[in-house]
């Protein structure tokens, strides 16, 4: 990639990771708030999927995106241009390394105007287009840079939250994934930064993520 593609892109990741205003981000309903956590429902989607086999959280989030953004640039077999979403979602396979990881996926929500029909991606990029159905999320939010040093901390944060509340043994035994890291803003960025926790609890509609008897925020 030439510098000026090179800046090209960097102004584009700044623009979708902290300036713009027009992001699009799959579409939720808040059902349940607490002060550390919330419950989300989100609805059925469409992500493209980034595999990566490693054992850092932010080389495998770091490979996972450059292989994105190069597909979102044109590198699929329509060459379409994709505006850019948020939030970049990295989520953890368990495992036995020293960040619970056996292995990583990093996503990219795709914008509406692609949700029905996903360009292919170039098969050099290694990705896989991916259907989510509609399903319940426990979430909790956090600042700064999300790091080796402190994604771990933080899900054990919501899972000690999740203990407390009515939500105790709820998570999700269909999920495959340990717990997902989603950033919202770019490395640029060191003010104000926001990144959540989000894993799987049981519900695959609206009502569900509601039958532990809890009000609708």
């Amino acid at each position: 990639m030439g510098k000026g593609r090179w800046l090209f892109a960097a102004v584009n990741v700044l623009c979708f990771l902290s300036l713009c205003n027009a992001i699009e981000s799959p579409q939720f309903t808040v059902v349940h708030s607490e002060s550390d956590f919330e419950v989300r429902f989100y609805r059925d989607s469409a992500w493209m999927s980034a595999p990566v086999k490693e054992i850092s959280f932010q080389k495998a989030t770091r490979d996972g995106f450059h292989r994105l953004f190069e597909y979102i640039q044109g590198a699929n077999l329509n060459f379409s241009r994709i505006s850019m979403t948020a939030p970049v979602l990295t989520s953890i396979v368990p495992g036995a390394g020293p960040l619970h990881s056996a292995a990583y996926f990093v996503r990219f929500y795709l914008p509406v105007k692609f949700q029905a029909i996903p360009p292919l991606p170039l098969p050099e990029l290694n990705l896989k287009p991916e259907a989510w159905a509609s399903h319940c999320i426990a979430v909790r939010k956090f600042s700064g840079f999300a790091r080796d040093s402190n994604i771990v901390e933080e899900a054990e944060k919501l899972a000690i939250s999740l203990s407390r509340s009515p939500w105790a043994n709820s998570t999700s035994s269909k999920s495959k994934y340990a717990y997902s890291i989603a950033q919202y803003n770019s490395p640029f960025r060191f003010i104000g930064r926001i990144n959540e926790v989000w894993v799987d609890v049981n519900g695959s509609g609206l009502d569900d993520c509601k039958s532990s008897g809890i009000a609708t925020y």
